[in-house]
């Protein structure tokens, strides 16, 4: 250890640093030693381990999946609108909970009210750090102690082991199910209300559909059930849209449909950050927002700003179809995918083949999105991962796909430059 601390490159590294790696790389020679190995020379690992230690972890990556919300890879990248407002706020103070006209406290929760009234018609919106928190902060400020129905064909799971009963369970409201896995009528909430229960809870079956012999009723008809008892309708959206893509629903129309309180995400298709964001009557968000739970759950200055800069996007459907990179993604017509696909293909001589997108993150799970991918040597997978940037890619019958609907425009070059690099 002290001849590798006094060794030149070693020594002129800050002391804490070289002990750190130099400790770190003989461990992994005796490792090798152990095993019959050669380590080699020790003084070049020290300086490989203390610049690994040095680097970032969390890496800017191109997506060549296909999978446009991908959740491993962040969902939804962010518009540059979105990335303008971090950038103006996080480069020195900002107005998160002041009141600049009265000069005293303000809420950071009043910035985005306003536009998520005027996009979705509800008397009073709330944003949290994720829709799993919307969700969690909806049931313990309203159903504590208390029951919720919910249908048996909506307890779902999603990503990383999420699934709704557990949630439940740590709001402190109990489970009232109904009906079976594919068949629920508005008769068997009915039947099922009694003094105890706080609320109906609705969640949109976002990762899968129920077909065939299912059943289940309309929002509007559930909402008259809840109303008719006075009971609140919580409608959980998983994702949530502002425009139509298949059979999603718009959160507009939950309200509209009777819904008292709707949650969605932010980082799926709406396309901005991981967010929660709960919309609907006035008091009961109040409730919410009200709630000691909402604290640990609050949005911090950048995600505020992320958020703001995409929403005030869709003032102009049709500018944040354009602008929004996951909505954009979505939409590409297929013929300007292939184009690209043919463009990286002539850079690092690979084949164009058919293949087939998705949307991800838990949207649009029956839609597939005819797309075109660069067909390469199986081995690059591994490589291009390893590559500055990474580059993510699919193996699949025995090759490694490059699918373009992911890979922006500007990225075909650094995909090239790094799948040349990989040879």
């Amino acid at each position: 250890m002290d001849e590798l601390l006094r060794a030149g490159p070693v020594a002129r590294l800050p002391h804490a640093v070289a002990v750190a790696a130099a400790r770190e790389a003989l461990a992994q020679a005796r490792a090798e030693i152990a095993a019959g190995a050669d380590p080699g020379e020790l003084v070049p690992r020290v300086l490989a381990v203390a610049a690994a230690h040095a680097a970032p972890r969390l890496r800017h990556a191109i997506n060549a999946t296909g999978v446009v919300l991908h959740t491993n890879l962040g969902r939804a990248p962010l518009p540059p609108a979105a990335l303008e407002r971090v950038q103006d706020v996080a480069r020195g103070y900002s107005n998160l909970e002041y009141d600049l006209d009265s000069g005293t406290r303000g809420s950071r929760h009043d910035h985005l009210a306003a536009v998520l009234r005027r996009l979705t018609g509800a008397e009073a919106a709330l944003v949290v750090n994720n829709n799993a928190a919307a969700v969690l902060l909806a049931l313990a400020a309203l159903g504590e102690g208390r029951e919720v129905v919910v249908s048996r064909g909506e307890l779902i799971e999603i990503g990383d082991g999420f699934r709704i009963p557990d949630v439940l369970t740590r709001s402190g409201a109990r489970l009232r199910e109904v009906g079976t896995t594919n068949r629920t009528r508005a008769s068997d909430y009915e039947a099922a209300i009694g003094a105890d229960t706080a609320l109906l809870l609705r969640v949109h079956q976002s990762n899968f559909r129920t077909v065939g012999f299912a059943e289940r009723p309309a929002l509007r008809e559930l909402a008259a059930v809840a109303h008719r008892h006075d009971l609140p309708l919580v409608d959980d959206l998983g994702s949530g849209s502002l425009v139509e893509f298949g059979d999603e629903p718009l959160v507009p129309d939950s309200l509209a449909a009777g819904a008292d309180l709707v949650a969605f995400s932010g980082d799926k298709l709406l396309g901005g950050p991981q967010a929660g964001i709960v919309v609907g009557r006035a008091d009961l968000v109040e409730k919410l927002r009200r709630h000691p739970l909402q604290r640990a759950l609050r949005p911090d200055k950048l995600t505020l700003a992320a958020l703001e800069g995409t929403l005030l996007l869709y003032a102009e459907p049709e500018r944040a179809l354009e602008e929004v990179p996951a909505l954009r993604a979505l939409r590409e017509p297929v013929e300007r995918v292939r184009a690209r696909a043919e463009r990286l293909a002539r850079l690092v001589g690979g084949e164009v083949v058919e293949t087939t997108a998705r949307a991800g993150g838990g949207s649009l799970p029956l839609d597939e999105l005819p797309s075109a991918a660069v067909a390469l040597e199986v081995e690059l997978a591994a490589a291009l991962r390893g590559s500055d940037p990474p580059v993510v890619a699919v193996v699949r019958d025995d090759r490694t796909l490059l699918d373009c609907r992911t890979i922006a425009d500007a990225d075909v070059d650094a995909v090239a430059t790094a799948v040349l690099a990989c040879r």
